[in-house]
């Protein structure tokens, strides 16, 4: 089977500041890992997306990044290019983390997480501290569940994968129960069938729904399980991590700052792209 978007092998050197973004697939631990290398100069930064995503939903925030810092972001497991998995619990995933950064000989080295990558940013830092130089968490609590947060999962079960146009399966996914799919459709990729062109999403729901689930419950041992200095940032429209939270976390965790976006959801980086990249930016030089 045929498809568009898939990575290209090899790991070639850093490229040049302005080239596009290098794709690269990396046997690492017996698995698959596909990982993409923004670029440009700056120190580098790993990026870890939430449930759903891939590496390359941080792309507008790379942009805003040149000549600031370098993301490098890998597609978790079962995610994005990356293989599927039997085990999707919360240390898997930091298992995957601290494997990714050794293979690449970079670390220690800044760590970005974006919601349930946010969660195994810190947990990272805290299970592997000889890794983690700093941690940016990006809206997401140290505690996930209800009453805490009001609606910590998304039933995905049954949802609809394929579509023959992009527009059809992003309308399907919006009729099914989100206002808008376009987070979604970042990970769909055109394939070749025997059947014809189909729009297929790179993910599997039932996948999805271990994920989410494993992302549940109270993380205030590994957010307080290391030292290194923390940035905390808040989407001030945000029903996942409340302002309340955010001020306790800090409160509870020495070097911790918070920086909070009026006006921004959930997805901060991509709500504010340049405010985030300023806020990360001013932190690592500080």
């Amino acid at each position: 089977m045929n498809e568009e978007g898939s990575p290209r092998g090899g790991e070639s050197g850093t490229p040049p500041r302005g080239a596009s973004p290098a794709h690269h697939a990396s046997d690492i631990a017996g698995r698959t890992v596909a990982w993409v290398d923004f670029g440009g100069c700056g120190p580098p930064l790993l990026a870890l997306h939430g449930t759903f995503g891939r590496g390359s939903v941080f792309a507008p925030l790379a942009r805003c990044a040149e000549g600031r810092f370098r993301i490098i972001a890998p597609d978790l497991r079962g995610h994005g290019h990356s293989a599927r998995a039997e085990d999707y619990g919360a240390r898997a995933f930091v298992a995957d983390a601290a494997a990714f950064v050794e293979h690449l000989g970079l670390g220690p080295l800044p760590v970005l997480g974006h919601s349930r990558g946010g969660v195994v940013a810190f947990q990272l830092a805290a299970a592997y501290p000889e890794t983690v130089s700093s941690l940016i968490v990006e809206d997401v609590g140290a505690v996930l569940r209800r009453p805490e947060v009001a609606h910590p999962v998304l039933d995905v079960r049954g949802w609809p994968r394929s579509a023959a146009s992009r527009e059809e399966l992003g309308a399907a996914i919006e009729a099914a129960g989100v206002p808008d799919g376009g987070y979604f459709l970042q990970s769909a990729v055109r394939r070749r069938t025997p059947e014809g062109t189909r729009w297929e999403l790179l993910f599997d729901w039932d996948d999805m729904m271990a994920v989410q689930d494993s992302g549940m419950g109270d993380w205030w041992a590994d957010w307080l399980g290391s030292s290194c200095p923390a940035l905390l940032l808040r989407g001030g429209e945000s029903p996942m991590l409340s302002a309340a939270a955010a001020r306790e976390m800090c409160r509870r965790r020495s070097r911790t700052r918070l920086v909070e976006f009026p006006g921004a959801g959930h997805w901060v980086h991509d709500d504010d792209a340049e405010g985030v990249a300023e806020a990360i930016a001013d932190f690592l030089a500080r």
